[in-house]
């Protein structure tokens, strides 16, 4: 079938990404399901900082590529084996599903599946399969999602079915911004009602781990970020103290939590962000680092302080969550409103309007925009 899709031609692109389009929105070919495949029509697909890694080469990929990984929508149709889904079934996109074989998978850690790295890192579905053809030749499926477009062949593992009633621009935001920034706070450090928490970078994953912390019942939630406008926006979603990133940060948040924070989470992707949040953490604290920085940059680190401060530095990959096992859970905290993720939707945008998006990502002006499909 012929579908639209925005599909990365060159990458190296660091900025004025309306002038120079890395992004061609272009009419390709999708090939129908294969054997544990399934079409889906997509509804929306955020704008999330690691397609943007993508194109400005931080975190390389076999191009061309249709890219986009963030996602909901609608299935068509079914191929050969798959007797768990039908069409008009909502479902969210998972881009690091497991094989259910693996010895990560195994563990319950679906997010270092070895068989979906080894395929994604190649531009294949977990099938092994390539869906998407241009002029004759293959196109890439970014991490086995290709959001960007119309419509998509994905491995049924993928997918997780939505049982709750969320419109797709909701439901879209909790498959990676929440499952990465709530999931790095309910799974991976474990916040206690009570404790002390800071969240050093307020893009969307920023401010999905503010949502979590304070759904968690952190007694303090300090948002750190150089912009006002996305500082007054964590105000909104939970945080109860708010201290600019500069020069200054680390003894400010020592001087307001008497030496540091319980958890300090850096999201930021950026090595000078994880050394701010690893000297804000208190004696016998806990760092996370879910950001992704560029794979050459190095963190130095006082190491005495790892044992004579008992310290534990951790890393969150898609928030060290099982989507099928936390996404129903994230859902129903929603309905609740314990979970109002929506409150970060800062644009809705048009697939021809996605290199304007990726400008927006860049400069900082947007905190999560989402292509609209419905």
């Amino acid at each position: 079938m012929k579908i639209t899709a925005a599909v990365l031609m060159r990458d190296g692109i660091t900025e004025n990404f309306a002038k120079e389009a890395p992004l061609e929105v272009r009419e390709v070919d999708l090939a129908p399901p294969g054997r544990g495949e399934v079409l889906i029509r997509m509804g929306a697909a955020g704008v999330c900082h690691s397609d943007l890694s993508v194109i400005n080469g931080t975190r390389p990929r076999p191009l061309p590529m249709a890219l986009g990984h963030e996602a909901s929508g609608y299935v068509e149709e079914v191929g050969d084996g798959v007797d768990d889904l039908k069409p008009g079934d909502h479902v969210v996109c998972i881009f690091a599903p497991g094989c259910r074989q693996c010895t990560p998978c195994a563990e319950g850690r679906p997010a270092l599946c070895e068989r979906a790295a080894k395929h994604h890192g190649v531009g294949e579905l977990m099938t092994g399969a390539r869906r998407l053809t241009m002029d004759g030749a293959p196109i890439n499926h970014h991490v086995g999602v290709s959001a960007f477009a119309t419509h998509a062949v994905m491995d049924r593992r993928s997918l997780v079915k939505v049982e709750h009633d969320l419109p797709a621009h909701v439901s879209a935001l909790f498959s990676c911004a929440m499952l990465t920034g709530a999931g790095a706070i309910f799974n991976t450090a474990r916040i206690l009602p009570g404790q002390t928490v800071a969240v050093i970078g307020l893009g969307g994953v920023g401010l999905s781990a503010v949502l979590g912390a304070a759904a968690a019942g952190a007694g303090r939630v300090i948002a750190i970020d150089p912009f006002e406008s996305k500082m007054e926006a964590a105000r909104t979603m939970g945080a109860t103290d708010c201290i600019k990133a500069d020069e200054n940060t680390i003894q400010a948040v020592r001087d307001l939590t008497n030496g540091g924070v319980d958890c300090a989470v850096e999201l930021a992707g950026s090595v000078k962000a994880l050394e701010t949040a690893y000297e804000i953490t208190r004696r016998g604290g806990l760092t996370v680092t879910a950001g992704l920085p560029h794979p050459d940059q190095r963190m130095a680190l006082p190491a005495l302080k790892l044992v004579a401060e008992e310290r534990t530095l951790k890393g969150s990959y898609i928030g060290s969550c099982v989507p099928q096992r936390d996404l129903p859970r994230m859902f129903s905290l929603y309905e609740q409103g314990k979970l109002p993720v929506e409150k970060m939707l800062s644009h809705r945008v048009r697939l021809d309007e996605i290199n304007v998006a990726m400008d927006r990502l860049n400069d900082g002006s947007a905190i999560r925009q989402i292509v609209d499909f419905d």
